[in-house]
């Protein structure tokens, strides 16, 4: 498992001047100390630049026609910034990539044809052969569909290594200077960050090679109900354009119960703080909510909450670094399992739809 962060990304702090905040003057009256309060980030990492915004001053406004531009980063950049991240995790594998069998790759930023999955094998230089997956559009639910999808995979294709990779830069696509009729906008702003990760999934690892992470248990897809409308995308001349409702978190709470009673019958667990997790750290309100909800101690969002401060939210890419977050820590504190010492765990990805993935993990022994 690696992550990456674009190279010619500017780290994002709310306690310092915001350079691309320059570029659109009606943000100058905004309190950025209140917004980091509010969103809980700290810092992020954004691909654009105030050289790019100057050379592109459509995508500082808010309609501006801009998709042209932001195809031609995106279309570039998304199989690049995926590759820092691929390139890590392989190494840390300790395979040779002519192992790989299988790519999956997703991203919500940048359609082209061939896509992006076809870009990073030429980048790697995998085998013409490779079986590969593109998944696009999933925004925020994709770190949990392309696990479903690799373990499928995995299991049904004796000796397959599947190489996953989630790449957003969701800076280039979806900036947009403030509008007074679209609080969406600014919504998204506070908290889009650009990342890539990347993990291999396997099934029977080789003994002494091979070093697994987690084990993907099981896996299931619900779109929560009453909730159409709730989270869209759309994307139009000035680029992708967001509407998130601020009635997701109650949707979200309202309904997870449920799912993890579904989820966990067959491995007959209903304590919900004997597991450990790792939540799509969509916004402080869906964390604060489900904490409350599930009545979840105060620590068992530690990785979520962390990286959610340390990145800001981005998309696909989120889950994955909190999985590493977590297998890290795990490891510095000398817990049993990679799971912060316990045996079994939930990943939820929530996006678009309003759509939740659910993944059961079990801890490897550190």
């Amino acid at each position: 498992m690696a992550m990456a962060k674009d190279p010619m990304s500017n780290e994002f702090e709310f306690e310092n001047d915001l350079g691309c905040d320059m570029m659109c003057g009606s943000y100058e009256a905004i309190d950025k100390k209140n917004i980091s309060d509010k969103s809980m980030i700290k810092k992020r990492y954004m691909y654009l630049t105030e050289e790019i915004l100057k050379q592109k001053p459509n995508l500082c406004a808010y309609m501006a026609p801009s998709l042209n531009d932001r195809q031609d980063i995106a279309v570039v950049e998304v199989p690049k910034l995926g590759e820092q991240a691929a390139t890590q995790a392989i190494k840390q594998w300790g395979q040779p990539k002519s192992k790989i069998t299988h790519l999956v790759f997703s991203t919500s930023c940048g359609v082209d044809m061939p896509a992006a999955d076809y870009h990073l094998t030429k980048l790697l230089g995998l085998h013409p052969s490779v079986k590969r997956f593109v998944m696009y559009q999933h925004g925020c639910y994709a770190g949990g569909s392309v696990l479903r999808l690799a373990k499928d995979l995995a299991e049904n294709n004796k000796g397959a290594r599947v190489l996953v990779v989630c790449s957003e830069i969701s800076s280039v696509v979806s900036f947009h200077g403030p509008d007074e009729t679209n609080i969406d906008s600014l919504v998204g702003r506070a908290l889009f960050g650009d990342g890539a990760a990347a993990i291999i999934v396997g099934s029977d690892p080789l003994l002494g090679v091979e070093k697994p992470l987690f084990e993907i248990a099981s896996v299931s897809q619900t779109i929560v109900p009453d909730s159409e409308g709730a989270l869209d995308g759309h994307l139009r001349e000035a680029g992708l354009m967001f509407h998130i409702s601020d009635k997701i978190p109650r949707l979200v709470s309202n309904n997870i119960e449920n799912i993890l009673v579904e989820v966990f019958q067959p491995f007959n667990i209903m304590d919900w703080n004997s597991i450990f997790w790792v939540v799509h750290p969509g916004g402080p309100a869906i964390l604060d909510q489900v904490e409350e909800k599930l009545a979840l101690e105060p620590d068992k969002l530690r990785a979520t909450r962390r990286v959610l401060r340390e990145y800001g939210n981005m998309w696909g890419a989120s889950v994955l670094f909190i999985l590493n977050e977590m297998r890290q820590c795990s490891g510095a504190y000398g817990l049993r399992t990679t799971g912060e010492g316990l045996e079994w765990g939930v990943l939820l990805g929530i996006g678009p739809g309003l759509t939740i993935e659910t993944v059961v993990l079990r801890g490897v022994s550190i």
